[in-house]
């Protein structure tokens, strides 16, 4: 069990012990992780580690072993919290990619509202990682992305209406990511 989970490579090692049975979602989680540390530099200094932990870990909620409540932010995070990592890594995975909209569909607002969501460039920039990101690694622009969840998903689902509903959100915190990195100092 890695000792340091929120370090890249401790967040690596729980993530690889999780998820390559579930193929494309293990391939959509390496390239998040890599999209991650591109744009760690929209971030702090002191929050780089924690953003490509937080990409590594953020999709850990939909191995079959951990499957709780069928909603992977919120089953992700109670097993990062069942290890006693750190609190922020355990609300960037709960929080991540607008799963606020994801819950109030599901009924699971409550559930979530237990973990605190912080509106940060740590928060946006994961959300940036993981919407740039298609499902087998593909690197998308935003709008490819979110048309590709809507496909993906049937309309009426939680996840259709969720995105549907976020689509602003989401846009708004890829669009601040984009803004920090290029205005970071070469």
């Amino acid at each position: 069990m890695p000792s340091a989970l929120d370090t890249p490579q401790g967040a690596a090692e729980l993530a690889e012990s999780l998820l390559p049975p579930l193929g494309n979602r293990w391939l959509h989680t390496q390239a998040v992780a890599a999209r991650a540390r591109e744009a760690s530099t929209a971030v702090s200094e002191a929050d780089r580690d924690l953003l490509v932990a937080a990409a590594w870990l953020h999709d850990i909620g939909y191995a079959p072993e951990l499957r709780d409540t069928g909603f992977h932010p919120l089953d992700g995070a109670r097993h990062l919290e069942s290890l006693g990592a750190p609190a922020r890594l355990v609300q960037l995975v709960a929080h991540h990619s607008g799963a606020v909209y994801e819950a109030e569909q599901r009924g699971l607002s409550a559930e979530l509202a237990v973990y605190e969501r912080e509106d940060s460039p740590v928060l946006d920039a994961l959300i940036f990682a993981d919407m740039t990101t298609g499902p087998a690694g593909q690197s998308f622009d935003f709008d490819t992305r979110i048309d590709e969840i809507l496909v993906r998903y049937e309309p009426g689902s939680e996840v259709h209406n969720a995105i549907s509903k976020a689509r602003p959100y989401l846009r708004g915190a890829v669009e601040r990511t984009r803004d920090r990195m290029a205005h970071q100092p070469m």
